[in-house]
């Protein structure tokens, strides 16, 4: 059943009550005067208007009341207050679209939200360190990332950027005390790692703010560096061969030639270039294998029988436990790094009980120590030893530590070298 409207019921109240003072006024005329039943008609009237004054609107207040209260709760930011429907046309139309405004407020709040906590979750993940300063040079968000690079991961909020700076390493205080963005090279965690400093100033909530982030490039200017130390190894391998092919097939006519000739002299001199052409694309095809090294094929290892593999190539000591849990790696390819690590660490002039491997668990992987007591490393061969051709060995290639990080890398772990306290050297393997 349809209810009537506030104009019908509205209407219909004013008609009860002029008939019910009409009819009083009618029977009053009986016995009294005409002005005087008229006043004895409204006065018999007059609570009847009343009481419907007070019922008709009624409906209206409650509505008009909660309707108030929910549009306080939208200012509160409280978007869960709904107005319950009532019969009503108008009443109807009013509530129903209130309702709708507030399901689309709580709807894009929730989006919101939900952005929100997606942008903090990739600010706080990301490697990329981020500090947000006022116009007093006071901290006021931060990641992750610069917590740990510049407070060993404690707060950094409220804190005054330029203190903060005092206990950072100096090439860091440097490059921020200057305007723009720039590369620096500072040493975290003993290892020397390349930063790419920018720096941005804007204006949030009418106050200037200046934003600096910090991305560690170590990693990718060694991969690129590697990349194109692959690409020239290529392109002269590519020409050697060349010339070598038909340099050593010269070279075999002319020893069949001097042997026909029986002339001595002309055949040690084929059968030298012969011998050295060979020697030539023995070493080309060296470089030419860390040109193509294939990517690895990663499969759990346990640490017992791996190292127990090691064993026949050179004389080494396992120091301490070995992991119970088994890693994942490509064991040929990890086994040729270890290879090279023993034979670098036999070479250095370290007794054979002094050469040693150790595998800790490292919350999220395994570190590898590799340690001698030979002659140490010096700072030279610190800063260059991981260079493409860098060698101190006469007859080296200067490709085998070159070789080693590229596999390590490749993986997604680290490789760095250390002089040990009381002599010799350290080679530190990370592995996720």
């Amino acid at each position: 059943m349809r209810r009537w409207s506030f104009a019908g019921r509205l209407a219909a109240a004013l008609a009860l009550t002029a008939m019910l003072a009409a009819a009083v006024t009618t029977l009053a005329m009986r016995w009294v005067p005409a002005l005087l039943a008229a006043l004895i008609g409204f006065a018999a009237a007059l609570p009847l208007a009343l009481w419907l004054a007070r019922q008709l609107p009624r409906r209206w207040v409650r509505v008009l009341q909660a309707l108030h209260d929910g549009i306080v709760s939208l200012r509160d930011r409280d978007f869960s207050v709904s107005v319950a429907a009532v019969e009503d046309a108008e009443l109807s139309g009013l509530i129903q679209a209130y309702n709708s405004l507030g399901e689309l407020l709580r709807r894009e709040r929730l989006d919101l939200y939900q952005r929100e906590l997606l942008l903090d979750t990739v600010i706080q993940t990301t490697p990329l360190s981020m500090v947000l300063t006022d116009d007093g040079g006071r901290i006021v968000y931060s990641n992750a990332a610069a917590r740990q690079l510049l407070h060993a991961g404690r707060k950094l909020e409220g804190l005054s950027l330029a203190a903060v700076l005092t206990a950072a390493p100096p090439a860091l205080a440097a490059a921020l005390s200057a305007s723009g963005d720039t590369l620096f090279t500072m040493e975290v965690g003993g290892e020397p790692e390349v930063y790419h400093l920018s720096q941005r100033s804007f204006v949030l909530n009418a106050r200037p703010h200046r934003l600096v982030l910090l991305k560690q490039l170590t990693r990718e200017l060694a991969a690129q560096e590697v990349a194109i130390w692959k690409k020239v190894i290529r392109v002269i391998a590519h020409e050697l061969n060349n010339s070598l092919a038909p340099i050593t097939s010269l070279a075999h006519s002319g020893q069949l030639l001097a042997r026909e000739a029986a002339d001595a002299r002309l055949a040690r001199i084929f059968d030298t270039i012969g011998e050295r052409a060979a020697h030539l694309a023995t070493f080309i095809e060296g470089y030419a294998r860390f040109a193509k090294l294939p990517r690895p094929r990663p499969e759990p290892v346990a640490w017992a029988p791996f190292l127990a593999r090691l064993e026949g190539t050179t004389p080494f000591r396992v120091e301490g436990p070995l992991p119970g849990d088994p890693a994942s790696f490509d064991a040929r390819q990890l086994e040729q790094v270890m290879i090279n690590l023993l034979k670098n660490a036999a070479e250095s002039g370290s007794p054979p009980a002094e050469i040693t491997v150790a595998v800790r668990l490292t919350a999220p992987g395994f570190r590898i120590e590799v340690a001698d007591r030979g002659t140490g490393l010096s700072e030279d061969t610190l800063r260059d030893a991981l260079l493409p051709f860098y060698s101190t060995k006469p007859t080296g290639t200067g490709l085998g530590l070159t070789l080693c990080r590229e596999i390590v890398e490749a993986h997604g772990g680290r490789l760095s070298l250390a002089n040990r306290a009381g002599g010799g050297a350290l080679v530190t393997l990370w592995l996720p």
